[in-house]
């Protein structure tokens, strides 16, 4: 009697919007359906706005995936680990699998969930997890830079650039920033 080896069902997990003082915090987990191979996958920081587009809609249709966009409104009420337990909890809810990997090295109290540093430029399904979570953040917060142009959201996607720092100066806060980050150039 032949035993096969069983394939393990990965669930890759990433986020993006950790550190920007404005936006969404978009976690995603993705599982490959059919055996899908997407050529091109990386970690989403590493790779064209424009290549990340064109493998998200190629990713969409050959996976199972789940995101969670948090408010920075949560992300200030709870605080950011806290944040982060709860959209992974939600995921491993959301998609059955064998193995959860999330990039990084931090669970955040997770239990069921194993980490690698720099997954999503070594792990296809981590990397798919960063370009969904990736392209709805920024997605998220261009939307999000119509009802706020002064701020250039378009320009810097939430993260405390300079020009940022000069337009909260400028303008204050608005209801995308994340109140609970504090900016050592603001105090």
């Amino acid at each position: 009697m032949k035993i096969g080896l069983m394939k393990t069902k990965l669930c890759g997990i990433d986020e993006a919007g950790r550190g920007p003082i404005a936006g969404d915090l978009v976690v995603a987990g993705c599982i490959f359906t059919n055996d899908a191979k997407i050529e091109g996958l990386n970690d989403s920081k590493k790779i064209t706005e424009k290549k990340r587009s064109i493998l998200y809609e190629k990713i969409v249709p050959n996976s199972q995936h789940y995101i969670v966009v948090i408010s920075p409104q949560d992300v200030d009420a709870k605080g950011i680990s806290q944040c982060m337990h709860d959209a992974l909890m939600e995921i491993k809810t959301k998609l059955k699998a064998d193995e959860y990997l999330f990039d990084g090295n931090c669970t955040f109290g997770v239990d069921g969930l194993n980490t690698m540093v720099k997954a999503d430029g070594k792990v296809a399904e981590v990397s798919a997890a960063s370009i969904l979570a990736k392209v709805t953040h920024d997605n998220n917060i261009i939307r999000d830079a119509k009802d706020y142009p002064k701020y250039g959201f378009e320009r810097h996607k939430g993260y405390g650039t300079k020009l940022h720092v000069e337009m909260i100066r400028k303008y204050g806060y608005c209801p995308i920033h994340r109140r609970s980050y504090k900016l050592k150039a603001l105090e």
